[in-house]
């Protein structure tokens, strides 16, 4: 035999060997997965109606579903990252209400969070990356 040709046995053990573990896709074409990562977007516009919503909704999500959805884990800890650090902007404009700054960021935050949620969840539905700008990585 020459030296550039291989025996077909060994050929074929080369191509069948298990490739090494590699991490789950973000963008993944699986619906459900999709579906379940923008709710986890999503689930934080609760938080305008009950108090803490923000934060339970994209927790429970998180919680229930991130073992079995790597998507999930991916934009749980991101949802949850940007609603802790928004729960801190939100003490800070309150404790400024008093010194009339305050009532001007409140809604400004409050519109900044509802619009930055809805792109999340639009662009994680369409299996495209998002992240949240200037948001402290509480969960890593």
């Amino acid at each position: 035999m020459e030296e550039n040709q291989r025996p077909e046995s060994e050929t074929t053990q080369s191509t069948t060997q298990p490739l090494e573990p590699q991490a789950a896709p973000v963008e993944p074409n699986n619906k459900e997965e999709r579906t379940w990562a923008m709710a986890c977007h999503l689930s934080a516009l609760v938080g305008f109606v009950i108090p803490f919503g923000a934060i339970i909704g994209p927790l429970v999500i998180w919680l229930i579903k991130k073992d079995e959805m790597p998507l999930v884990e991916v934009h749980g800890k991101k949802s949850l990252n940007f609603q802790l650090t928004l729960l801190i902007a939100y003490v800070v404009c309150f404790m400024l209400v008093f010194a009339v700054i305050g009532l001007i960021l409140l809604p400004l935050i409050a519109i900044f969070s509802f619009i930055m949620v809805v792109i999340a969840a639009v662009k994680t539905n369409d299996g495209k990356e998002f992240t949240y700008p200037m948001t402290i990585n509480f969960i890593k």
